[in-house]
C-alpha cells in the first residue's frame, strides 16, 4: 500500500500541489511586489505555472482572490481577547497591525477601503474575526456592548488613520541632505504654506511607532477615565 503524500509532496509533473493556502500566498506576494492591479488570474497563473482556469477551484473570482489576501495578512495579527489587561493588549494589536502594514503596504488598500463596499455580515470570516476578538477583549474589561463597538469603532479609526499617514510620507529625493529639498517642500508658496515649510525638520525626523503611542495614549485615557466613571454609576446606582 503507498504511503499517504506529506503537504509538501511534488505531483508527476514535479509541481507542488495546488491549494487554497498555496494560491492565496503566490496572490499576496505578487500584491506585495507589483501592486494590486497586478493580481490576475492570469498573472497568478503564470506565477503559479499552472492554467489560471485551475485557479477558480480555490478563489471564484478576482474579488475573491482580494478577499482571500486580505484574510491571509490578518490572520498574522495576534489578538488575546482574555488578556485582563486591555490597554497593554490594544497597544500591541495597534502595533501589529501597524507592522503588517508596513510589511505589506499595498494590502493596506484592501483593509481600509473594501470593506466599505461590503455588507458586515456578507465580508469574508477571516477579516471580521478581529472585530470579534477586540469586541470580546472590550466586554471582557466591562464596556457595556454597545460601548465597546464606539470604542472599536474609535480605535480603528485612529489606527487607520494614522497607518494612511505614515504610509504617506514621501521622500522626493533621499540623497538630498537639505530636508526642505528631499521632502520636496521647496515647491511649496512661502507666503502660503510658512508653517508648513517650517515643520521641515520635524516631518523628516517622524517616527511612526512614537506617533502611534501619542495617540493611543490620548485614546486610551479618555476610554479608561470613561470606563472609570461607568463603574462608579453602578456602584452608585446599586
Amino acid at each position: 500500500m503507498a504511503s499517504p503524500k506529506s503537504p509538501g509532496a511534488r505531483t508527476r509533473t514535479g509541481k507542488a500541489p495546488l491549494t487554497r493556502d498555496l494560491v492565496l500566498s503566490t496572490a499576496l506576494e505578487i500584491v506585495d511586489s507589483e501592486g494590486l492591479d497586478a493580481l490576475t488570474m492570469r498573472r497568478l497563473g503564470l506565477a503559479l505555472d499552472r492554467d489560471p482556469m485551475s485557479l477558480y477551484r480555490h478563489a471564484e473570482n478576482r474579488a475573491a482572490l482580494l478577499d482571500g489576501v486580505s484574510e491571509l495578512v490578518l490572520n498574522e495579527l495576534s489578538i488575546h481577547p482574555e488578556d485582563p489587561d486591555w490597554k497593554t493588549q490594544l497597544r500591541h494589536i495597534a502595533h501589529g497591525l501597524r507592522a503588517l502594514a508596513l510589511q505589506h503596504p499595498n494590502v493596506v488598500p484592501l483593509l481600509v477601503t473594501r470593506p466599505l463596499s461590503t455588507p458586515l455580515g456578507l465580508r469574508p470570516l477571516g477579516t471580521l474575526r478581529p472585530l470579534e476578538q477586540i469586541l470580546s477583549l472590550l466586554v471582557g474589561a466591562g464596556f457595556a456592548p454597545d460601548d465597546a463597538l464606539h470604542v472599536y469603532r474609535a480605535y480603528y479609526g485612529l489606527l487607520y488613520g494614522h497607518i494612511l499617514n505614515e504610509l504617506q510620507e514621501f521622500v522626493v529625493d533621499p540623497e538630498e541632505n537639505e530636508v526642505l529639498l528631499r521632502l520636496g517642500l521647496h515647491r511649496l508658496p512661502a507666503r502660503e504654506f510658512p508653517r508648513l515649510r517650517a515643520l521641515a525638520p520635524a516631518l523628516a525626523e517622524y517616527d511612526g511607532a512614537a506617533e502611534l503611542d501619542q495617540g493611543l495614549t490620548i485614546l486610551l485615557s479618555g476610554l479608561e477615565a470613561h470606563l472609570s466613571r461607568q463603574s462608579e454609576g453602578v456602584v452608585t446606582a446599586s
